[in-house]
């Protein structure tokens, strides 16, 4: 890593000499634009709009918009003049408990590290925040500009934690907020029911950026010449309007299932968009085995009950026709 920046964190009397270090990397693919029928990168050139000519780097100044079409030019000079009192110093201003500070309002993280002989002080200031459980706020000036920021530990290292202000907040301004809905005893239960559930401790290494994955795989197929295999898209289970409380009872019970739990309430699982359309096919595809199989069993049986039937008829007769008795001729007289 390099060294972005070169100070020290001052507090009480104590400086400690630091290096900081930028402690995050965005991963995200980056493309150049390309010309499409020759792949010849697109350079854009800073032309000047009033005069047309080409801008160096060393003639381009900051200019701010005071409207009218007039623009206050602000060169290096003057933002050397500007009092900053923290552009080699982080100050800091108080310690305080770290669940006080509202995550919205962090912004980069940076890893200090002594520099020369401040080892000593450094490490003494990494115990005392690690004893006493709470992150230092303090100031400083990166990049010309005067910043808030959170002093903590992380693995060892001084963590320092830029933040925004409290100005540049964005306060949530909607509609539904302004509604009177109330959310019953029941649905509130259920939901934490769900919650508690699906509750668990975060592991950052478990989760993976698919999206990268699958377009650094159609990059370096593209590299070696082969074919990209597209992965499998999972369907995504019908929007329907749904009751409340059974969409969350069977969100509960699937979570339950997944953990290998029994349903709650001892019952089967309420079914899901997704599980209601395999259990249909299984169905189905059952319902279609068993109309040929027992088709032939009942032929068979009918074909049984027809000889034993017929059988039955027939041996009555044959014991009537031996039964009955010849009949008797009686001799006439003769006069």
């Amino acid at each position: 890593m390099r060294a972005i920046w070169k100070g020290a964190v001052s507090f009480g009397l104590v400086s400690i000499a630091v290096k900081l270090y930028s402690a995050t990397e965005e991963k995200d693919i980056r493309f150049h634009q390309v010309h499409r029928s020759d792949g010849g990168r697109i350079r854009y050139k800073r032309t000047c709009q009033v005069c047309g000519e080409e801008v160096t780097y060393d003639d381009i100044a900051k200019g701010y918009d005071i409207g009218g079409g007039e623009m206050v030019i602000l060169t290096d000079e003057d933002f050397a003049d500007l009092p900053l009192s923290t552009s080699h110093a982080i100050d800091v201003l108080e310690f305080v408990p770290a669940e006080q500070v509202d995550p919205i309002l962090y912004n980069k993280a940076y890893f200090l590290e002594p520099e020369g002989t401040a080892t000593k002080p450094y490490l003494l200031l990494r115990d005392a925040l690690t004893d006493s459980e709470r992150v230092a706020i303090v100031k400083v000036a990166l990049r010309q500009r005067e910043q808030l920021a959170t002093l903590r530990v992380r693995d060892g290292v001084l963590l320092l934690n830029t933040m925004l202000w409290p100005d540049e907040i964005r306060k949530p301004d909607f509609g539904f907020l302004d509604e009177d809905l109330k959310v019953r005893p029941p649905e509130l239960a259920m939901a934490t029911s769900l919650i508690d559930s699906m509750a668990g401790d975060f592991h950052p290494d478990e989760f993976t950026d698919d999206y990268r994955a699958a377009l650094q795989e159609v990059i370096d197929a593209k590299v070696e010449g082969r074919e990209v295999v597209q992965p499998e898209e999972v369907e995504e289970a019908p929007a329907a309007a749904v009751d409340l409380m059974a969409a969350l009872k069977a969100s509960v019970d699937r979570a339950r299932a997944a953990r290998g739990e029994a349903p709650a309430g001892g019952g089967a699982a309420e079914p899901t968009p997704i599980s209601s359309a395999r259990s249909a096919q299984q169905k189905k595809a059952a319902q279609k085995k068993a109309a040929k199989a027992p088709a032939k069993k009942t032929t068979a049986k009918k074909a049984t009950a027809e000889k034993k039937t017929t059988a039955k008829k027939a041996q009555p007769a044959k014991k009537t026709a031996e039964k009955k008795p010849a009949k008797k001729t009686t001799p006439r007289k003769t006069a």
